[in-house]
């Protein structure tokens, strides 16, 4: 089944080709380092992590550019209020959110690009645009002329045509289907932050930095661009009008947006008291893992009900799937190959990489990984399940985890693998036959210190991790 994604542009689910091979230029809009990213941002960071990873697995390579915003209205205003540089300001929290995507085990795009380093080349496509007639100026600041770009509203699916000319916006986010022409360039304000550039002195409006970063690194057409559904209007859309009257190419072929994300069944806000970081849900004790498959287990086109309830749902849900790989890793098993559960595997195999192939659909992805489980455990405890049904189990696991990432807790990330282990207590059993019996002592020791634990029974060795 070939890879398909659902185009916001088309409103169709087509079948993904890249312009060029097997590249994927792909570009997702990064944060605005202006406070603590919330649970409801990373259900859209979520959402790319598992884009990018399954588009690796797919066969592709990824040259992958996400933005870091840090400058804008509510940035400028907070470091004011301050006292400090926007570079003070934003840096605490661009490493807030850098530290807590690895947390969440999310991949790290080939390219970070800040926006306060690329504000020359912001002011060259400025200047670009008044040359060709897309702008204008009032009272310092440029706007662009949306009424000069007729196809505006063609992601939106929004009919523009009766907007009124030069009415503007000067706020970098405004209300939906509130199309006005907007900023691109701002005049500065008493003791605003500001550039000198060869447009005047001021700053640059938020979506003129996402059309500048993307067309510098990945050119004029992208493959594939992400974002949250709230981004759609007005920031996407004014990023095509600007970018496409730029280069007069198609700005990207494929559109993505992930659905919000609801706390209890209502709008995340701190006057609600249901607004949390992922400190918040970590300091009531919840897992990274359990967080990472909650957000990762509703297909991103969905909207996501986040409830507590939910997340220890999660919590259940990993240690199954982490009981069942333990018990894969370290099962003595009959020599043979049981017919019912290989078949079974090859299925739940093929059902997983359809579902995925399918916009990412990780609802049907996790029920093919689940039917499967319960299936084998019950080979397992009957006896039918054998040693040459191990590796197909195992492949159905590790792609999965491919994916998901939840397998191996934190803790225990880049702990002794399980062959290794298996490996030293097949020498420890060596030793104590061979009466060496300060060998044997010195492997459970070093075992123990790797974080695992022996345990002699009369059926053999059997192992557990901290």
């Amino acid at each position: 089944m070939p890879l398909r994604f659902h185009n916001t542009l088309t409103q169709q689910t087509q079948v993904f080709e890249p312009l060029e091979g097997n590249l994927v230029r792909m570009y997702t809009c990064g944060p605005t380092v202006y406070d603590f990213a919330h649970i409801g941002n990373f259900r859209t960071f979520v959402f790319y992590d598992i884009l990018r990873r399954w588009l690796r697995l797919s066969g592709y390579k990824l040259d992958h550019v996400m933005n870091i915003t840090d400058v804008d209205d509510k940035i400028i205003r907070n470091a004011t209020a301050l006292g400090q540089s926007l570079g003070q300001y934003t840096d605490t929290y661009t490493k807030a959110f850098l530290d807590d995507c690895a947390t969440l085990r999310l991949e790290r795009p080939e390219r970070l690009a800040r926006a306060t380093e690329h504000i020359p080349q912001m002011a060259a496509a400025i200047k670009k645009l008044e040359d060709t007639g897309y702008t204008y100026r009032s009272d310092g600041s440029i706007y662009f002329r949306i009424a000069k770009f007729p196809e505006y509203g063609k992601l939106s699916h929004n009919d523009f045509s009766g907007i009124v000319s030069g009415a503007r916006v000067d706020v970098d986010e405004y209300e939906k289907n509130d199309a006005r022409d907007f900023a691109l360039w701002k005049a500065p304000k008493p003791g605003e932050f500001n550039w000198d550039t060869e447009v005047g002195t001021g700053r640059p409006g938020w979506h003129i930095e996402c059309s500048v970063m993307a067309v510098q690194y990945l050119g004029a057409t992208l493959d594939l661009h992400a974002g949250g559904v709230d981004l759609v209007f007005p920031h996407h859309e004014n990023e095509i009008a600007q970018s496409e009257a730029l280069t007069g190419k198609q700005f990207a072929r494929y559109w993505m947006h992930s659905e919000f994300l609801l706390v209890d069944g209502q709008k995340m806000s701190k006057s609600l008291g249901n607004f949390y970081t992922l400190r918040d849900l970590f300091g009531k004790g919840f897992t990274p893992e359990s967080v990472r498959y909650l957000l990762a287990s509703v297909p991103y086109r969905k909207g996501l009900n986040f409830t507590f309830d939910g997340l220890t749902s999660s919590k259940t849900a990993i240690e199954r799937l982490r009981n069942f790989k333990h018990r894969l890793d370290t099962a003595k098993l009959a020599p043979g190959l049981g017919e019912a559960i290989q078949s079974l595997a090859v299925a739940s195999l093929k059902q997983f990489r359809d579902a995925m192939d399918d916009d990412l659909n990780t609802a049907e992805a996790l029920g093919a990984v689940f039917e499967f489980l319960r299936e084998a455990n019950t080979a397992l405890d009957a006896g039918t399940f054998l040693e040459d049904n191990r590796a197909a189990a195992l492949e159905l696991l590790n792609l999965f985890d491919a994916v998901f990432e939840i397998l191996v807790p934190a803790e225990q990330a880049g702990a002794i693998p399980a062959e290794e282990v298996e490996s030293l207590i097949a020498a420890r059993t060596a030793a104590k036959k061979a009466r060496d019996f300060a060998k044997s002592d010195a492997i459970r020791n070093e075992l123990l210190e790797k974080g695992v634990i022996l345990e002699d029974t009369k059926e053999g060795v059997r192992w557990k991790r901290k």
